[in-house]
């Protein structure tokens, strides 16, 4: 399967400051792929060299084998691209910017078709066009914005926390919609910090950590990296004994928990089928685990660290 995006040894540097260092990630024609990190962590930087509003320090990054920077005008009309803070024109409606931005993508406006797919997308986020971009509140910008990139048809949909401010109902939406896109073959690269979200909608998950990519690939292919959690109907802990790859076990509200690493779980299963255990109950690993594994050390919603953060800031606003 080809590749969309493709970045190789990324670099990016704000003076002395260090966003982006040297990031290697590929996303397939088709797939819905998950931009994983928290804030500071590098995606937004990594994003705008996507959409060709910064340049790379280093490295090379390609959308459909061209150079984001020099052909940035050719690429944006196979494009969609969505910020996580969205800023709206104070005196158009939310209708004249969904338009406005459509035919800056090369929509024809009157078109019944784009009138059409526009109605059902107003009536799906329930947004009401005639309001001023000045009454809107920050999800009901976020709303515009998604509206005006999902009218249009792309190959390519770019979405950077597209769900911040967002209600869970408009969330929900928002999943419909991808799995529509999904439907018709395009591509996503889908960035978020909310885990919920990738782990439901993405095929392929890439998790950023200070401007370096630190895992990627399928759910499945990840669970590896992560134990699973076993446990069942016990007074006390003497089975696990003669359990090899038990670890982490413990005896709460008459059960006996333990984890394995997830490769080894068939080997578990027979010398618990032996001692006939009840209640036994199997909880795969979450990707809440496998990003716990690299930001462990961060309380949520800091920076990977400094020096990304500030490099994002240096580069303006998102795109």
């Amino acid at each position: 399967m080809s590749s969309v995006i493709h970045t190789s040894a990324l670099h990016k540097r704000y003076g002395r400051t260090r966003a982006l260092d040297g990031l290697d990630l590929a996303v397939a024609s088709g797939e819905v792929h998950g931009f994983l990190g928290p804030n500071g962590a590098g995606k937004s930087t990594t994003i705008r060299i996507l959409l060709g509003l910064a340049r790379a320090s280093g490295g090379t990054a390609r959308v459909f084998d061209a150079d984001p920077w020099r052909d940035a005008a050719r690429l944006h009309r196979r494009i969609a691209a969505v910020p996580g803070d969205v800023s709206l024109w104070p005196n158009l409606t939310g209708g004249e910017a969904i338009d406005y931005l459509a035919r800056l993508r090369g929509a024809r406006t009157r078109h019944p078709e784009y009138r059409a797919e526009r109605a059902r997308l107003q009536d799906a986020f329930a947004l009401d066009p005639r309001t001023k971009g000045r009454a809107y509140s920050k999800g009901n910008r976020q709303k515009v914005a998604l509206i005006a990139a999902l009218a249009v048809p792309a190959e390519l949909y770019v979405f950077d926390e597209p769900t911040s401010g967002l209600d869970p109902l408009m969330e929900v939406v928002f999943r419909d919609e991808i799995a529509r896109l999904r439907a018709r073959g395009a591509t996503v690269l889908l960035s978020s910090h909310i885990l919920s979200e990738v782990e439901v909608l993405c095929d392929r998950v890439s998790i950023i950590r200070a401007g370096r990519i630190v895992e990627s690939g399928t759910l499945d292919e990840l669970r590896h990296l992560t134990r699973t959690e076993i446990s069942f109907e016990a007074d006390d802990l003497s089975l696990l004994a003669s359990i090899p790859a038990a670890h982490d076990g413990a005896l709460t509200s008459g059960r006996a928990r333990f984890t394995v690493d997830s490769d080894a779980v068939t080997s578990v299963l027979p010398l618990l089928a032996a001692h006939q255990v009840r209640g036994l109950r199997i909880a795969p690993p979450s990707l809440e685990e496998l990003f716990l594994r690299h930001y462990g050390d961060q309380m949520p919603g800091t920076p990977a660290r400094g020096q990304a953060a500030a490099g994002e800031r240096a580069g303006g606003a998102r795109p």
